[in-house]
């Protein structure tokens, strides 16, 4: 490796074997009990929530350092109420046939539909945007690496991160997604990943059978 400034490595936990085993799996149960939630309630949600969630995600590992993301938070009702106006306008075209039959065919179990109404109900969007050009200074345009895998990470640890302090959470991503870059006010060189849905969940809220069925370890994995 090169000789670059360096800190000492991050102090990690002096664990035994079986205490390292316990807080995996206690990880993996609270995760494996994370649904995606499309029967949202307005109680409000405080933005620091938001704000450390963020933040977590910002610790992602990424290309070359230059953290190509950028988290549009909207809690305003006009904005959020555009964005469900616009997003239903993808969506009617998507189920109306554009997404083609064997995807429909896909999406029957869990029972979506054009219907978007959550978007103007649930707290807050977090609009996810990947940067072409940016870099770790404010107001650099250098070239940014490997953006799509690296806003993939930081979205990850974003819902690990909400799913731990107790909210709800969808993805949702209608195709095509330009509109959010002129809703959020972004530049051209962004891209829109995905809107992050958070709050708290409907007291109705339910969750469709086929979306808890998740695969084994040995279909997962391959172990050499």
């Amino acid at each position: 490796m090169q000789d670059v400034p360096s800190i000492p490595y991050t102090n990690l936990p002096d664990l035994s074997d079986s205490e390292r085993i316990a807080r995996a799996r206690s990880f993996y149960l609270d995760m494996a009990s994370r649904r995606s939630c499309r029967m949202f309630s307005d109680k409000p949600v405080p933005r620091e929530v938001i704000e450390q969630a963020i933040l977590a995600a910002g610790t992602a590992p990424n290309g070359a350092n230059h953290q190509p993301w950028h988290f549009a938070v909207i809690s305003d009702a006009d904005m959020k109420h555009r964005i469900r106006e616009a997003a239903e306008v993808e969506e009617k075209a998507f189920y109306a046939g554009k997404a083609g039959q064997e995807w429909l065919e896909a999406l029957a179990p869990i029972g979506t539909d054009e219907d978007k109404s959550y978007l103007d109900i649930a707290p807050w969007h977090i609009v996810v945007f990947g940067q072409r050009k940016g870099g770790i200074e404010p107001g650099e345009k250098k070239q940014n690496y490997y953006v799509t895998e690296s806003c993939g990470i930081a979205c990850g640890l974003l819902l690990a991160s909400l799913h731990k302090a107790g909210l709800a959470t969808l993805t949702h991503t209608p195709s095509p997604m330009g509109f959010l870059r002129e809703i959020c006010n972004r530049p051209g060189d962004e891209k829109p990943m995905m809107i992050i849905v958070a709050g708290h969940p409907a007291e109705d809220a339910t969750v469709p059978v086929h979306a808890t069925k998740k695969k084994p370890l040995e279909q997962i994995s391959s172990w050499f």
